[in-house]
């Protein structure tokens, strides 16, 4: 059986030993897709942005497949009460950004946001780098199993507004799917799920995850919702 992946002493590594079948498809996605297949902004070629990463962390609750969110909380100054994953700027003490920097920063911002024990934790996939303009942030997606799920909630409640989960299945679900209009015109993909609206980075990688692991089902894209829902 693979180790879990672990933030304190010794290497985090990647490990597709021991995985569930049903990831597969994810692991074939995550070991196959290019950059701009997930998204048109990139990082910037001079090196500069912000180095953070994300854990996009699948476990298995009583509906089958999960994902795991979190919603930021409503007094922040950027992204407020918007969801998200766990996830955050790469610290000096986690190492190289350009090796296990991204794998130890993921796990570290998701024990210090829910309250999860990165030692339950396998880590398998990194996706591609990817660039959010509007933070000037160089976000890695870094992929984990929820191999010993572990007790996750809010810690700081001046950070977090709630920690869920998202089955699978209500992702691809035609019924909870949309598109976003942000007020400079953009348009991405959204899902409305556990009474929250999620869009933007989260929600476009999210789409691309399902798409090529072959999950997606036909939705209508012209059903279109405001980010401000509901107000």
């Amino acid at each position: 059986m693979a180790k879990a992946s672990e933030t304190r002493g010794g290497a985090v590594t990647l490990s597709k030993e021991g995985l569930p079948e049903w990831l597969a498809p994810v692991v074939r996605a995550v070991e196959t897709i290019e950059p701009l297949q997930l998204s048109r902004f990139l990082p910037p070629e001079n090196g500069s942005g912000r180095k953070s990463a994300v854990l996009i962390l699948f476990g298995e609750g009583e509906r089958g497949p999960e994902l795991l969110l979190m919603e930021r909380a409503g007094s922040l100054r950027s992204h407020a009460g918007q969801p998200s994953f766990p996830g955050g700027a790469l610290d000096p003490e986690d190492g190289d950004p350009h090796t296990d920097g991204p794998l130890r920063a993921a796990l570290r911002e998701a024990e210090e946001e829910t309250g999860l024990d990165p030692s339950g934790v396998q880590l398998f996939g990194v996706l591609p780098a990817l660039y959010i303009p509007v933070s000037g942030f160089v976000v890695t997606p870094v992929l984990g199993w929820w191999r010993e799920p572990s007790p996750v909630g809010v810690v700081d409640p001046n950070e977090t507004a709630r920690v869920f989960t998202v089955p699978v299945a209500d992702l691809t679900d035609p019924a909870n799917r949309a598109t976003t209009v942000h007020p400079s015109g953009h348009r991405g993909p959204a899902f409305l799920v556990e009474s929250a609206l999620v869009w933007g980075f989260t929600a476009g990688v999210i789409d691309r995850l399902l798409h090529f692991a072959g999950w997606e089902r036909p939705w209508d894209r012209e059903n279109k919702v405001p980010l401000d829902w509901r107000s």
